[in-house]
């Protein structure tokens, strides 16, 4: 058995490579700053079309994209008409922004861009005062869908990123492609992020992933569990490897930015992975969960029911801790 490694926060997917495996085509190409994985039963090569379904989403919602939707409307341009991959991520958007207490927030994209996250150069003297008058611009409620498909901002400098579930929004559009092309077993997997149907036929199993320890390095990662997936999705978020340390001050600043302060500090959640029915919940779910901290998350598992999760947590002496629903440790596989 070989341990293939993808570019996942806190995510391997394992595979086997072996002699008996003729029925799957195997798919890869980049996507979204990273590379897709698909495979699935069957002969036919759909490479051409889920090259489509990538740039079909970055052309909707990318913010890497000078001439996409999301891009035009961050401009300032309040005339475009959103089509129904932006509509699907604003609309999933404002429901997890509601069921995560405001902690899920693709307006936080105008201090992801100030913390030197997204895609401008990060503004060098971040205070108290520059960071109040950015916090005027986070929050969902001021943006809402016009009847004529087109945003209304409360600002005009507000700016939207669904860069938190854009990429798994996309990975559930490449599934339900297969699907409608009547395949029945398949996995995708981009950056970490999976989704898989069915099983795994060339091992007559269910898809298997690895999640990865508190201590898993770059440079030799490893896994504390396998668990099965079928018929649903799983996404992770980590703030152990992606964060900035600011040149000038010493401070470090982490990618996951707690929309109700506005600060780009760490919660004492360091990695968060869910399972979910969809990648595009599952992505969104996993980068709350970073942002809310252990309280406010277990507070949200009370409600919110479709989900399972497990996080990795610094108790209040600083000590590496874990926590996985019920849900998710029925899915372990045990040795």
């Amino acid at each position: 058995m070989r341990k293939i490694l993808f570019l996942g926060v806190v995510l391997l997917f394992l595979g086997c490579k072996s002699e008996k495996n003729e029925e799957l085509i195997r798919l890869s190409g980049d996507a979204f700053g990273t590379i897709y994985n698909v495979q699935y039963e069957g002969d036919q090569d759909f490479t051409h079309a889920i090259d489509s379904i990538v740039q079909a989403v970055n052309n909707s919602v990318s913010t890497y994209q000078d001439n996409s939707l999301i891009s035009k409307i961050n401009q300032g341009d309040s005339t475009v008409v959103i089509d129904q991959i932006f509509k699907d991520n604003f609309e999933l958007s404002k429901r997890i922004h509601q069921e995560s207490f405001g902690y899920f927030d693709p307006t936080v994209g105008v201090l992801r861009n100030a913390y030197g996250f997204g895609t401008e150069k990060p503004i060098k003297n971040l205070d108290s005062i520059v960071l109040d008058s950015l916090r005027q611009l986070v929050g969902l409620d001021k943006v809402k869908l016009s009847k004529k498909n087109t945003l209304v901002k409360l600002h005009p400098k507000i700016y939207l990123d669904f860069n938190a579930i854009a990429k798994g929004y996309g990975i559930d559009l490449i599934g339900e492609f297969l699907e409608g092309k009547n395949i029945k077993n398949y996995l995708v997997e981009l950056g970490g992020e999976i989704r898989a149907q069915g099983k795994n036929t060339s091992k007559n199993q269910a898809w298997k992933v690895g999640v990865e320890g508190i201590d898993s390095q770059v440079e030799d990662r490893s896994y504390t569990r396998i668990i099965s997936l079928v018929d649903e999705a799983l996404a992770s978020s980590g703030n152990y490897r992606k964060f900035r340390v600011d040149s000038l001050s010493g401070k470090k600043f982490v990618h996951t930015i707690n929309p109700l302060d506005g600060k780009a500090e760490q919660s004492d959640i360091t990695s968060a992975s869910v399972i979910a029915n969809t990648c595009a919940e599952a992505d969104a779910y996993a980068t709350a969960i970073m942002a809310m901290g252990k309280q406010n998350t277990l507070k949200m598992l009370e409600t919110v029911k479709n989900i399972e999760v497990y996080f990795t947590y610094l108790d209040s002496l600083q000590k590496p801790r874990e926590y996985s629903t019920q849900g998710f440790k029925n899915k372990v596989q045990k040795e």
